[in-house]
């Protein structure tokens, strides 16, 4: 018993020392696989952005949680949590098996169950940290309601090619505004991984 008094010390003193961060910064191919699953969105492209432009929306995506210079880190992983969750959520359903094909659908799963796992880390280790819950539920709200606006789009399409498109070309842009996000927060204290 005593032996093991000094292991559990150090694994306390670890858990809350900077080598503890280690397990958000773990992934190092975290921006690979971002890369990744933009390339897979622009190769699920089936029919031309141009013959569905009557059928462009704008959707508003809260581009102040992407873009602020104050964006907290708990707040910056939860946004990246959030926002990977509700595109799996989103390509994960009936309406998209039918449309897209299968195997880049499968792929597109896979990379984002990869990077939720991950994040998912993040997001425990950051309110473990004493992030308040309040500061992740509140843009994890926001997010979740632009997104069903999103659904809510294909339902009165129909979930017709040219709707699945525009949201396939939206789903980029925020994809790629919140690898943007990530690329910041790496750069300042080099935390969510990297490629």
């Amino acid at each position: 018993m005593a032996h093991l008094f000094p292991l559990l010390l150090a694994l306390v003193v670890t858990s809350y020392s900077p080598v503890g961060s280690l397990a958000c910064a773990l992934a190092q191919n975290h921006g690979q696989l971002h890369r990744n699953i933009l390339v897979l969105l622009r190769q699920m492209r089936r029919i031309s952005p141009f013959l569905c432009l009557k059928d462009r929306i704008d959707f508003r995506f809260p581009q102040e949680m992407v873009e602020g210079s104050q964006v907290q880190k708990a707040q910056a992983v939860s946004v990246l949590y959030e926002t990977l969750q509700q595109i799996f959520n989103l390509f994960h359903t009936e309406h998209s098996s039918a449309v897209w094909n299968t195997t880049l659908l499968d792929q597109l799963h896979a990379g984002l169950h990869q990077q939720l796992a991950h994040l998912e880390t993040c997001l425990v280790q950051e309110v473990g940290e004493g992030e308040s819950a309040g500061a992740i539920r509140s843009p994890a709200l926001t997010l979740r309601r632009y997104f069903q606006g999103i659904q809510v789009y294909l339902k009165e399409k129909k979930y017709s090619d040219c709707a699945w498109e525009v949201v396939r070309v939206e789903i980029m842009r925020s994809f790629f505004l919140s690898t943007n996000l990530q690329e910041r927060l790496r750069s300042k204290d080099g935390d969510l991984g990297s490629s």
